[in-house]
């Protein structure tokens, strides 16, 4: 039998390495897949690579609560119920000192990274209480250490844990598991920018400095990322709830 066989859905960042990986993972392990994004057309490329008859997307913006409320109708509409929630959508912000970061963008960070995931766990709780389930927050190390020039992105990866571990406590009477998954940096679209933005012009350099805090000696993979939270989606993970999860290669030892 599959991992997740007939388990419903729903992934926010669909679009990206991290979402797009899962859902191909989750579909595979007998998923039936509510993906959504700020990008339609990203969207609508990754259902393409799939193609999968159970795999859905609707264009949402995480910032917006009535285009959360939306996604979550959509989730209901098509499922029923949600028995997994991977609430992953994220942004990185820029690299400046904290007495120089642009107040539009750190808004803009605590605005998708806090108030993104806190909308996503209001309207699809509801949808979990029935029958419980798994959601699945990706929070980072940076959630985990301190990192200097990128202040909004820890502070609300900080806050990740936090939503995590009280939801994990309100969910547990409807037997709903509350996780976060915490990564190194990842081979992804992110890393790219910030490395860029830590060594403007050098990012090949400013990866190579990454590696080197990494006692595995490299960036985690999408998929890696995606099989732990397969993992915390499925049944195997029955007792697990109010954890935070380092994906990050020793890292954090």
């Amino acid at each position: 039998m599959k991992r997740l066989e007939n388990k419903t859905v729903v992934i926010t960042g669909g679009a990206g390495g991290i979402g797009s990986a899962t859902a191909k993972m989750m579909i595979k392990e007998g998923a039936k897949v509510l993906t959504t994004d700020l990008d339609e057309d990203t969207l609508k490329k990754v259902s393409e690579e799939i193609s999968s008859s159970d795999l859905h997307y609707i264009p949402a913006d995480v910032t917006d609560e009535r285009q959360v409320k939306a996604y979550a109708e959509k989730a209901k509409e098509l499922f029923g119920h949600v028995d997994v929630f991977f609430n992953n959508a994220g942004l990185e912000g820029e690299v400046k000192p904290l007495d120089e970061y642009p107040m539009d963008v750190f808004h803009k960070v605590i605005d998708v990274n806090i108030n993104g995931v806190y909308y996503g766990l209001r309207h699809i709780f509801p949808l979990m209480k029935e029958k419980g389930g798994s959601v699945i927050i990706t929070s980072s190390v940076a959630g985990m250490t301190g990192t200097a020039n990128v202040l909004p992105y820890v502070a609300s990866k900080y806050a990740n844990n936090g939503m995590m571990r009280s939801a994990a406590l309100e969910g547990a009477p409807y037997k709903i598991r509350v996780n976060t998954i915490n990564p190194s940096p990842v081979d992804n679209r992110m890393m790219r920018s910030l490395e860029e933005g830590f060594a403007p012009g050098e990012a090949k350099a400013a990866k190579e400095n990454f590696e080197k805090a990494i006692p595995l000696g490299r960036y985690a993979k999408n998929e890696e990322i995606a099989a732990l939270a397969v993992f915390l989606a499925s049944d195997e993970s029955s007792f697990i709830t109010g954890t935070v999860n380092p994906i990050d290669g020793g890292m954090t030892a």
